[in-house]
């Protein structure tokens, strides 16, 4: 119950203009996008970013457990069928957003993008402080995605403190902060919703 009420948050106006945008030529290029752990919150709001933000898409692949599989959900991209994840089907994207664990995630996201592999950035905390896996805020730093297949996220209090922090640091420096944050039940997950 609480994933269609997660899903069902997107108006048919705004999954309408979502498909138009997600349509748009983006400089020609459009692409395969996989999102694992798609019926989970976090899967949930990264396929509403994408949609609102217009983000070319040619195809989109929503990625879950077996206890998912073959779910049809709607989608701020459109309806799809939920597929279960398996290293192949990933592979063959163009890029994977992980709204997973840090075991998942240490399990295959290497493995998703080792050699000729997509794209896959990884939500949870488990490449956040391993060296050669760039720590990215692509406001900040988004340059570091060149040259890595796998690319970290920060927490997202994290990323959302910095993006107002960071020209106030380039103009007048830093020294010291203290920062206190209060986790929203929707960090638990669709469980802890």
């Amino acid at each position: 119950k609480s994933r269609a009420l997660a899903f069902s948050k997107f108006s048919r106006a705004e999954t309408a203009t979502a498909r138009r945008a997600t349509t748009a030529p983006s400089m020609g290029k459009e692409f395969k996008v996989g999102v694992v752990g798609a019926s989970g919150a976090v899967g949930v709001e990264i396929m509403g970013v994408l949609a609102n933000r217009g983000f070319p898409v040619s195809s989109f692949h929503a990625f879950a457990s077996a206890r998912s599989a073959g779910k049809k959900i709607e989608t701020p991209l459109g309806e799809v069928t939920v597929e279960e994840f398996s290293l192949e089907a990933a592979r063959e994207m163009d890029v994977v957003f992980l709204a997973v664990d840090g075991d998942f995630a240490g399990e295959w996201a290497e493995k998703i993008a080792e050699g000729d592999g997509p794209y896959v950035i990884d939500n949870s905390s488990k490449f956040r402080y391993t060296d050669g896996i760039p720590l990215v805020i692509p406001e900040i730093n988004g340059d570091l995605c060149k040259g890595s297949k796998l690319i970290a996220n920060p927490n997202c209090t994290t990323a959302i403190a910095l993006v107002a922090l960071w020209p106030l640091f380039k103009k007048y420096g830093l020294k010291k902060m203290i920062m206190s944050t209060y986790q929203a039940a929707s960090g638990a997950g669709a469980p802890g919703m």
